[in-house]
């Protein structure tokens, strides 16, 4: 496949592009970028898209271009939002700035011969930058009118918060940015999620303004379940990249869950795989004897395997394997020891676990969310203690639960799994 654009759209990666030139643009090889806003010290799995598309066009012979928003990042992009972003301070967002650059690193290749990727923060540009002249030299050639008619602009000025100055500034600076790459970096071609629709056309009619020459941009879907809602949203909270954020295991784990509908999706949009080994799972799936969740196997490794090295995928399988019921055998104090920093854990005196009832020291670790759901998931047969199914409402934890007289792992079904490892 010659042509970047083609891969994509076979993976289902392309929502929009503003022109139909952009195929006979690419015949060459061009800088592109993709602009991420450091709102916390890890991007998650959805931010992920992004980054996957900058790494395609490595690929294929043209240079990804990161931008951090450690100016914009100030602002908030109201895109998306139904309420404005909470405002970060100056330390705060250099500190993830200086954070997130791993989850860039993981992916793309800063040390290409060729094509490498590189990264700017647009406090560069912005910070000597003064509003008065930001205002005369930019502001002039945005009509209010036309930015209220953006979507993300409308959508909330019709809800009841409304939308603030701040807010609404956004699209210039994300327009700036567009225009300060292609006049100093030689930057032809934005990319966005389906959200950041406005703010692309509205940079790239910015540099059509300042400079009379045409760039171009593309927008791919946003990282969508099947029920439309959006991935990367759990009950503990959002899928980081970062593995002190979200370890390998839980990573691991959250992919391996995916529904049949969702996996084969993901399999085309979050990782490399040749799409005729993805044909081949999707095919395999709708046949008898198709073992269940092989191919949420394949893709929960594929990508924890891109995002945290071979090491984190092994040590992610590792805990996996310990903290499955049925595997009691594998669960000795070494092992224990070596998957307690993997996967979710607390650390608790003696007195609050020997002698207490498996519903309250549950309870305690956050394992289930009242005493009741407790007694629930017993009658069910959902609660484990060391990978052994319990059927005592009134079970109480001895000496000789704790493994190695210093661990207990507590289990909710097959999902969720908390290690204690007891303070000596």
């Amino acid at each position: 496949m010659s042509n970047v654009l083609s891969c994509l759209q076979e993976r289902g990666l392309i929502e929009s592009v503003t022109s139909e030139d952009l195929k006979k643009v690419l015949q060459q090889p061009i800088k592109v970028y993709t602009g991420f806003d450091p709102t916390a010290d890890s991007l998650h799995i959805g931010s992920l898209v992004g980054i996957v598309m900058l790494r395609w066009f490595q690929k294929f012979g043209h240079t990804p271009v990161v931008v951090l928003g450690g100016a914009t990042g100030r602002i908030g992009d109201p895109s998306g939002k139904s309420n404005e972003r909470p405002l970060l301070d100056a330390g705060a967002i250099a500190f993830n700035v200086a954070r997130i650059r791993s989850n860039f690193e993981q992916v793309l290749d800063f040390f290409h011969p060729k094509v490498r990727a590189q990264m700017f923060n647009n406090e560069e540009w912005f910070a000597g930058y003064s509003f008065i002249d930001f205002l005369r030299d930019v502001g002039k050639h945005f009509r209010v009118n036309v930015m209220l008619a953006k979507d993300s602009v409308k959508s909330r000025l019709d809800s009841e918060e409304g939308m603030s100055f701040t807010e609404f500034s956004y699209q210039l600076l994300q327009s700036y940015d567009f225009y300060h790459l292609f006049k100093n970096n030689g930057v032809v071609l934005q990319m966005g999620g389906s959200d950041q629709w406005g703010n692309i056309v509205a940079g790239i009619e910015l540099v059509r303004k300042l400079t009379g020459q045409s760039v171009y941009g593309l927008t791919f879907p946003l990282l969508t379940k099947s029920d439309g809602k959006k991935f990367g949203k759990t009950e503990d909270g959002a899928v980081w990249l970062s593995a002190d954020r979200y370890s390998p295991y839980e990573f691991y784990q959250y992919l391996y869950r995916v529904s049949d509908t969702d996996v084969i999706k993901l399999m085309r949009m979050l990782t490399f795989m040749d799409m005729e080994e993805i044909r081949r799972y999707e095919k395999e799936m709708g046949q008898e004897g198709y073992v269940p969740n092989t191919a949420q196997k394949r893709l929960a490794a594929e990508i924890t395997k891109l995002m945290h090295d071979e090491e984190g995928l092994q040590a992610a399988l590792k805990v996996t394997e310990a903290a499955s019921p049925g595997h009691s055998g594998t669960l000795d104090p070494a092992t224990l020891q070596a998957i307690v920093k993997d996967m979710p854990h607390v650390v608790l005196p003696s007195a609050e676990v020997v002698g207490q009832k498996f519903v309250d020291v549950a309870l305690k670790i956050g394992l289930l969310p009242s005493k009741g759901e407790g007694v629930r998931l017993i009658g069910q047969g959902g609660a484990y203690l060391n990978n052994e199914k319990i059927d005592d409402p009134q079970l109480r934890l001895s000496q000789d639960h704790l493994i190695g007289g210093e661990f207990v792992l507590f289990a909710a079904g097959k999902k969720k799994k908390i290690l204690i490892k007891i303070s000596l």
